[in-house]
């Protein structure tokens, strides 16, 4: 045994200077030729390749891991039961044990060439070296539609306003930083959404006392070498919800806030429903308002399943059994709204509107913080 021991202390082994943080998420046939592009440039630097898979159909984590077996600068976690980007790069950059991390994509549309440039820069002073889509030689006009280049406009001109720093492309998901200072803001960011750059730049920016110092490296976007692209309404909606989050200091979270839009919408549908079986179908009120309620209901869950918790998102046997446990809970939600709402309205402590919008907000804070304990747990 000890000789054993022995033998082992005497291989070589230079611990890695650099971690690359790579979410994947159906991007089998991208990992392998990334792998080599990212040894192509980062020759001469001691780096590791940490593929962060939330559980692909298309194998991907399967053939990370075989790429692991060959060649020891790459490995593997497989999230099983979880997804989303911001917890995949978190829970990567919290696996590092290097000096250094950075986040890239596993699409190739961000440049990987560019990767020592922000790691001299992070090296000489800077807290976040940002590859930069917008500033000086940099372009995404490959690999953005006009459409998504508006919108990634618009979130930039937001990000700034949030941020409060001069940052051409807050919106980047390619960035590079020390671990030590991921290691003072992970305890404070979200883990929901997909912008987790944008997270850790106000956070780290609070507190440093707005003394963060960003560097940007330009770079062309490319168009994205194999798969289909992840962007969505749903990235939209928890983009917004995190701007409006961080600007509550996270009191509101982005999953509290995209369930009250939901619920928001739930009213739509009730009301549109509530029309249709008294005036159209004639059916009398009390059954009327119970179709309603239980469309409505439905509605909500649909949607929360699709935006709210699309990283627990419910299938088969379990979207069925979600579904029950949710008219369970909305129901008890609804008695502590006409509760809330009568004692305040009964103790002339509000007038019925102010009492009523009390009651709704009492239904939706209960519904949320109980169905998030039982129906997404």
């Amino acid at each position: 045994m000890t000789s054993s021991l022995s033998a082992l202390d005497n291989i070589a082994w230079t611990p890695p200077k650099l971690s690359v943080i790579v979410p994947t998420f159906n991007e089998r046939d991208n990992i392998a030729p990334l792998i080599e592009k990212l040894e192509k440039t980062l020759k001469g630097t001691a780096f590791e390749v940490i593929i962060v898979d939330d559980n692909s159909p298309d194998g991907t984590a399967d053939l990370a891991k075989d790429i692991a077996r060959q060649k020891a600068h790459v490995r593997c976690i497989h999230r099983v039961g979880r997804r989303g980007l911001s917890s995949a790069c978190i829970e990567g950059m919290a696996s590092s044990s290097a000096d250094y991390v950075a986040v890239i994509d596993a699409d190739h549309q961000h440049d990987e060439s560019i990767l020592p440039e922000m790691l001299r820069r992070v090296e000489e002073g800077a807290d976040i070296a940002v590859g930069s889509r917008y500033s000086g030689e940099g372009s995404s006009t490959q690999g953005l539609s006009k459409r998504r280049q508006a919108g990634s406009t618009l979130a930039t001109r937001l990000s700034g306003i949030l941020t409060g720093k001069a940052l051409a492309d807050p919106m980047s998901g390619f960035f590079l930083m020390p671990r030590s200072l991921f290691n003072e803001v992970a305890p404070r960011l979200s883990r929901e959404g997909f912008k987790i750059l944008l997270d850790i730049i106000v956070s780290a920016n609070r507190r440093r006392g707005g003394k963060l110092v960003l560097a940007e490296v330009p770079y062309s976007f490319r168009p994205r070498f194999a798969g289909e692209s992840k962007m969505s309404p749903l990235i939209v909606a928890q983009f917004l919800g995190l701007i409006v989050s961080q600007i509550s200091r996270g009191l509101l979270p982005t999953s509290f806030l995209l369930f009250s839009l939901v619920g928001a919408s739930g009213v739509v549908v009730h009301l549109a429903m509530l029309t249709l079986a008294f005036e159209v179908l004639d059916f009398n009120f009390a059954n009327s308002q119970l179709v309603a309620t239980l469309v409505a209901m439905t509605s909500n869950y649909l949607l929360n399943n699709e935006l709210t918790y699309a990283d627990k998102k419910l299938r088969g046997r379990r979207f069925w059994t979600g579904l029950l446990s949710f008219y369970i809970v909305c129901s008890f939600g609804t008695l502590a709204n006409v509760s809330v709402a009568s004692v305040l309205y009964e103790a002339n402590l509000a007038n019925f509107l102010i009492a009523g919008i009390a009651g709704a907000v009492m239904s939706v804070v209960f519904n949320y913080a109980v169905t998030r304990m039982f129906t997404w747990r």
